[in-house]
């Protein structure tokens, strides 16, 4: 019986002495790179309410950020083509791309977050026939003419900050602070393109896809990731988007909440990128065009800040090209894949 009450005692001590933790993604302040910890909590903290919170067996989602906290948004782009011509040949191609950012909380007030998008800065680089060509806004000006341009446009913009509003269930209220990144992109510029009017040219194409509403629709699918019903564990929903400027080719996403546990929410994805199909004739040539896809892949949300953590998409594509003289037929295709990576050093 001894025995017994002393293996009690040393299990009711064990309990006790046991320390709540969890897991965090963050941006280290003194390297600036970003980095996932294991953290004490105190009692506190871990009776604190969650941001992928369970009333009922439905899981919303809201934001619980740390005021002068700073959360990655990095973004990595890989896409592999694979070109095989109408003799056979196959040839191969390689493009990445990363922009990255953080966010940083300024205030929290009226269930509104101030927050501060910072623009950190932007890779590029393609290989194809054993050749690398790159651009690093970190590191000097590619050699390559042909790059030069992109580069500096690319530099003009790392640095810069944009003011971002939003409340506590993601959706964005405002973002502001455009004019100062057109007016650095402007200056950054000027160096190469010396005509005022060409500048002014650059500029207006530049806001055409770089402004408040694709700032807002960009933030809102990387950041509001459970619809604001909620949605219980298994369960589905959908989103559609236009894939053709003509608005009749729509892909169409299947999301699907798997699990909440251990500190992280699963969402998996799967998507088919409709079939297309084209045909014209002209002086007895018969060109025809097929494509096709599909996309899945994972994100993983932070249970108590209801931060992104993690995706990983993949996005696979499949196109052919025919061209006959109703005697002779030549068929091209090309194949590619694409990896869509946010926190890509999450591990």
């Amino acid at each position: 019986m001894k025995k017994i009450t002393a293996l009690a005692l040393i299990a009711i001590t064990l309990v006790a002495c046991k320390k709540e933790t969890k897991t965090i993604t963050r941006v280290d302040p003194k390297t600036g790179k970003t980095e996932t910890v294991t953290v004490e909590v105190s009692p506190e903290e871990a009776s604190k309410p969650k941001a992928i919170a369970d009333s009922s067996g439905i899981y919303k989602q809201k934001f619980i950020l740390e005021k002068g906290t700073t959360y990655p948004l990095v973004s990595y782009q890989r896409e592999i083509q694979q070109l095989t011509s109408p003799d056979g040949k196959t040839v191969s191609g390689t493009s990445e791309t990363t922009d990255e950012m953080t966010v940083t909380v300024n205030d929290f007030k009226d269930n509104i977050y101030d927050l501060t998008l910072n623009m950190v800065g932007k890779r590029m680089s393609t290989t194809a026939n054993g050749k690398t060509v790159s651009i690093d806004t970190k590191k000097a000006a590619p050699k390559e003419e042909n790059l030069k341009m992109d580069y500096i446009v690319s530099k003009g913009l790392a640095g810069n900050k944009l003011n971002v509003k939003m409340d506590v269930y993601g959706n964005i209220r405002s973002i502001t602070g455009f004019e100062a990144v057109q007016n650095n992109l402007r200056k950054s510029i000027a160096g190469t393109v010396k005509d005022t009017k060409q500048q002014d040219a650059f500029v207006e194409s530049f806001k055409a896809g770089f402004n408040e509403e694709m700032m807002k629709e960009q933030l809102s699918k990387n950041l509001k990731l459970i619809p604001t019903k909620g949605a219980k564990i298994g369960e589905k929903w959908t989103t559609s988007e236009d894939i053709d400027p003509s608005g009749k080719l729509k892909q169409t996403l299947t999301f699907t909440l798997v699990k909440v546990e251990d500190g992280k929410a699963e969402i998996s994805v799967t998507g088919v990128i409709p079939s297309k199909s084209d045909k014209q004739s002209q002086n007895g040539m018969t060109h025809s065009m097929t494509m096709g896809g599909s996309e899945s892949g994972k994100i993983i949300i932070d249970e108590n800040t209801g931060w992104l953590l993690n995706q990983n998409l993949s996005v696979k594509t499949n196109q052919k090209e025919t061209l006959s003289d109703g005697k002779q037929t030549q068929s091209m295709t090309k194949n590619s894949t694409t990896s869509i990576i946010i926190n890509p050093s999450y591990k």
